[in-house]
C-alpha cells in the first residue's frame, strides 16, 4: 500500500503554541497524527523547528516545519514508492534526508509527523491494531510515589536552588549534589517514593551514579537520556540510572523510539512511556506503551481531552485484549 499524497498544516496544541498536524494518504484512506511539544526541553534532544518570526506566535509558528513535509518529505517518500509497512526504511530515508545529527534540516516535529501517520497506516493495512502492529515493529491496594523532580530546571553554578521561583532566592540555602541525594534517602525512608525522575541535572553524571549506587528504586532518565541512544549508552555505561522515559519528539521518529526502547530493556532498565506538556489528542503513546509492553505510562491526570485521551484508548485495548490483558502493577520495573 504506498503513500499517495502527504500534506501538513500549522495547529494549536493544548497550551495553545502551533504544532504540525499531517495527513497521509493511501488507498484505504486517509492517516492523521499529530506533534506534542514540551515547555522543558532538554539540550540534546532533536531540534524540533520553530519559524523564530517574534511578530507571529512569538516565534514558535511551525510553518517551516509544515513546508519541509510538503516541500521536501512528502515528494521524496512519494517518488521512492515505499509500502507503508516500511516503517524503519521510511525512517531512515527522512533521516537521510535530514542529514544531521538533530534533525535541525527538516526538523523533528516535521520527521516525527510523518513518522507517526506512516505507523498508523502501516496499523489498517496489515490489519491490525495499532498498538498490535508496534509490537510487531519492537519484535511488553497500595499506592506508589514516583516523582518528576526536573532538576535541570534548578541547577545553578552547580547547586541546587530548591527556592528557584524566588527571585530573591538566598545562595547560601542552595543545595550540593550530596545534600540533594540525603533528602531522597530521607523521602525514600519515610515515604513509599518507589520511582524518581530527574534526580539531578542532564549533565550531572557523578551525583547520578552516586545516587543509583546508594538506591534500588527506580531511576528515571530524561533529560538526562533525551530518548537519545547516544545518551542512553553513556547512562549505561556509567551506571548512572535505571530506567529510560520514552519522548517520541524528542528523537523524531518511531524506529529510533523503539529501538531507544530496545536498548534499554536489553540492559536491564525499565522503560516509561511519556507525553508531553503541549499534548494533543492523538492517542499514538497509548498504543506505544501496549505494544512495547513497557509496563509504565505518564499521561497526566485524568482531565483535559489530551490526557484523557490516552486513557480512554488503553481501556479500548484492554476491552479487544480481554484475558490477554496484562496489568503490571507491583511488576511496573519488569512487566514481562
Amino acid at each position: 500500500m504506498p503513500i499517495t499524497k502527504i500534506h501538513a498544516r500549522q495547529i494549536y496544541d493544548s497550551r495553545g503554541n502551533p504544532t504540525v498536524e499531517v495527513d497521509l494518504y493511501t488507498d484505504k484512506g486517509v492517516f492523521r497524527a499529530a506533534v506534542p511539544s514540551g515547555a522543558s526541553t532538554g539540550v540534546h534532544e532533536a531540534l524540533e523547528l520553530r519559524d523564530k518570526d517574534k511578530k507571529v506566535h512569538h516565534g514558535k509558528g511551525v510553518l517551516k516545519a509544515v513546508a519541509n513535509i510538503n516541500e521536501k518529505i512528502a515528494p521524496a517518500l512519494i517518488a521512492k514508492n515505499f509500502c507503508v509497512t516500511q516503517q524503519r526504511d521510511i525512517d531512515q530515508f527522512m533521516l537521510a534526508l535530514d542529514g544531521t545529527e538533530n534533525k535541525s534540516n527538516l526538523g523533528a516535529n516535521a520527521i516525527l509527523g510523518v513518522s507517526l501517520a506512516v505507523a498508523k497506516a502501516g496499523a489498517v493495512h496489515k490489519g491490525m491494531p495499532l498498538y498490535k502492529y508496534l509490537a510487531e515493529l519492537a519484535g511488553v491496594s497500595k499506592i506508589s510515589i514516583g516523582m518528576d523532580v526536573a532538576a535541570s530546571e534548578f541547577y545553578k553554578e552547580g547547586k541546587y536552588d530548591l527556592d528557584f521561583k524566588n527571585p530573591k532566592s538566598d545562595p547560601s540555602k542552595w543545595l550540593t549534589g550530596d545534600q540533594l541525594a540525603a533528602l531522597y534517602q530521607t523521602f525514600i525512608k519515610e515515604y513509599p517514593v518507589v520511582s524518581i525522575e530527574d534526580a539531578f541535572d542532564q549533565d550531572d553524571w557523578d551525583n547520578w551514579g552516586k545516587l543509583k549506587a546508594a538506591t534500588n528504586i527506580q531511576l528515571v532518565g530524561d533529560d538526562l537520556t533525551v530518548t537519545n541512544p547516544k545518551r542512553i549508552r553513556q547512562a549505561i555505561d556509567k551506571k548512572s540510572c535505571n530506567c529510560l522515559l520514552l519522548k517520541v519528539n524528542q528523537i523524531g521518529s518511531v524506529t529510533e523510539s523503539i529501538e531507544a526502547a530496545k536498548l534499554s530493556r536489553s540492559n536491564g532498565w525499565g522503560v516509561m512511556v511519556s507525553h508531553r506538556s503541549g499534548e494533543t489528542e492523538d492517542t499514538f503513546i497509548a498504543d506505544l506503551v501496549v505494544g512495547l509492553a513497557t509496563g509504565q505510562i505518564k499521561t497526566g491526570a485524568p482531565c483535559r481531552s489530551e490526557r484523557l485521551a490516552k486513557y480512554n484508548q488503553l481501556l479500548r485495548i484492554e476491552e479487544e485484549l480481554g484475558k490477554d490483558a496484562v496489568y503490571a502493577g507491583q511488576n511496573f520495573r519488569n512487566p514481562v
